[in-house]
C-alpha cells in the first residue's frame, strides 16, 4: 500500500526546472497570443483516444491546447523538436491537464509518445481558432 502511494505521489509531483526561471524564452508569458507570434511552450505527446474535443478522429498533425490560450481550430508551426515532429499542427483537442502554454501533440505510437517526453518547443502561431458558427454543418442564413 505504501509503495503504491509513493509511486502515485512521485508520478503526480511537479518539479520546477531551474533552467526555465528567468529564461528569455518565457519572458513573453504575459503577452497576448496572436497570429505571427513566436513563443515557447512546453510540449508532451499522447497516443490514446479516438475522438478529439472538436469531434474529429485523432490522427497525426493534431495538437491539444488550453482553449484560453489557443482556441480550437488554431494552426501552429512546431519547431525545436526532432525533424519527425516539426511541422504544422491544428489544435483540435483539449485536456484537463493542459493549462497555459502547454501543448499535447498526437503521436500514433505510444512508445514514441513516451520517448517524446516533456520538452520546450518553439511555436509560431499561424491562425487563431476558427469561426465555429461558419463551419460545415452550421447553416449560415
Amino acid at each position: 500500500m505504501m509503495a503504491a502511494l509513493a509511486v502515485f505521489l512521485l508520478y503526480e509531483a511537479s518539479v520546477i526546472d531551474s533552467r526555465s526561471v528567468g529564461s528569455a524564452g518565457l519572458a513573453d508569458a504575459g503577452l497576448p497570443v496572436q497570429p505571427g507570434a513566436r513563443m515557447v511552450f512546453e510540449a508532451t505527446a499522447y497516443c490514446k483516444g479516438h475522438t478529439t474535443k472538436s469531434g474529429v478522429p485523432v490522427r497525426a498533425g493534431i495538437a491539444a491546447a488550453d482553449p484560453k490560450v489557443l482556441p480550437l481550430g488554431s494552426v501552429i508551426q512546431l519547431g525545436g523538436v526532432p525533424d519527425a515532429y516539426k511541422g504544422i499542427y491544428t489544435v483540435l483537442d483539449t485536456g484537463p491537464k493542459i493549462q497555459g502554454r502547454i501543448l499535447d501533440i498526437y503521436i500514433w505510437s505510444c512508445h514514441e509518445a513516451l520517448a517524446f517526453g516533456r520538452r520546450r518547443v518553439e511555436v509560431t502561431i499561424l491562425r487563431m481558432g476558427w469561426n465555429q458558427q461558419a463551419t460545415a454543418g452550421q447553416a449560415r442564413q
